[in-house]
């Protein structure tokens, strides 16, 4: 019999493979880096039966529980478990012990709710939930808004920062079409109606920056404004919410204080508008959404009357 007689043949490009590693007495594969050959050794037996387990156990997987999402129909499972009717059935159950504190919340005036500590909480956890899903794209994650968007966290009111008002406001917009109880008011466009001259609205551009002790005083923009303004923003520039007219005499701008952006709003306003929330959300929600938007730090109590610009617009 000849030496090789009995062994398969090493090919030729495969020199090592099949040859004996002296030291262990395990064949070689035939790879080879620098000198150094790699040996043919086979994974230990309970590692083989390790891994077939695993594939017995996905087989018995498949089959009593859901595993295949785009074959849901064929794999339901004969359980018929999965996790999502799990969590389900939890929010069911919270949804039950919490539906009295909602009902309540829902018929009971909003200052009330806001006088029960449980309430109150409970409104505010909601209230931020309900933010989160439909404010946080106009007024951010942090409710400090921006150009042309309102900050909420602060104390500055276009419309008032009371419980009762921010609920009016959220529940019905701020020039909604569609909501006959929206919150309405409009600044003429006093540039491009011809009503005042290039010259003029400079002047009561200088005398607006002067009510926040931006700029100096201007006597000529003093007597444009007079006639002109203070019948909605009031003689010193202190606003008035009944008409929506905000607080001049401050250092919050719901646009910009720059002078340009100033004389632009005169001679041709923007009018921003909020949604009329009260045709999207429940009642109960709104009123969450009124008590977070009132405990962010800004908010007044009942019967304050200072006027001011800012929140929501």
């Amino acid at each position: 019999m000849g030496a090789d007689e009995g062994f398969p043949r090493v090919p030729e490009s495969e020199p090592h493979r099949g040859e004996i590693d002296q030291p262990t007495g395990t064949a070689t594969t035939g790879h080879e880096w620098d000198g150094i050959k790699e040996l043919n050794t086979p994974m230990p037996r309970w590692w083989l039966w390790v891994f077939y387990a695993t594939h017995v156990w996905a087989l018995v997987y498949i089959v009593l529980f859901p595993a295949i999402p785009l074959l849901k129909d064929s794999t339901t499972g004969l359980l018929g478990w999965h996790s999502r009717s799990e969590v389900a059935e939890e929010i069911d159950t919270a949804a039950v012990a919490r539906a009295d504190q909602f009902e309540r919340i829902r018929n009971l005036p909003i200052e009330q709710v806001a006088d029960d500590e449980t309430l109150r909480n409970l409104a505010v956890r909601g209230g931020e939930s309900a933010f989160k899903v439909n404010c946080v794209q106009c007024h951010g994650a942090d409710a400090a808004g921006g150009i042309g968007f309102a900050n909420l966290n602060d104390d500055d009111w276009i419309w008032g920062g009371s419980l009762e008002a921010i609920e009016q406001t959220i529940a019905h917009g701020v020039r909604h079409a569609g909501d006959d109880e929206t919150r309405l008011s409009e600044m003429p466009a006093f540039g491009r109606d011809g009503m005042l001259d290039r010259e003029q609205i400079a002047a009561v551009t200088r005398h607006v920056l002067s009510l926040s002790g931006a700029g100096p005083a201007d006597p000529a923009g003093a007597t444009v404004f007079a006639d002109n303004c203070a019948a909605c923003h009031g003689a010193s520039g202190e606003g008035n919410r009944d008409v929506g007219a905000p607080r001049l005499s401050d250092a919050v701008w719901l646009y910009s204080s720059d002078p340009a952006a100033i004389r632009a709003q005169i001679h041709n306003p923007k009018h921003g508008a909020m949604p009329s929330w009260s045709q999207r959300l429940d009642p109960a929600t709104v009123k969450q959404l009124a008590i977070y938007v009132h405990s962010l730090g800004g908010g007044e109590e009942e019967g304050s009357r200072e006027a001011s610009a800012g929140a929501i617009d």
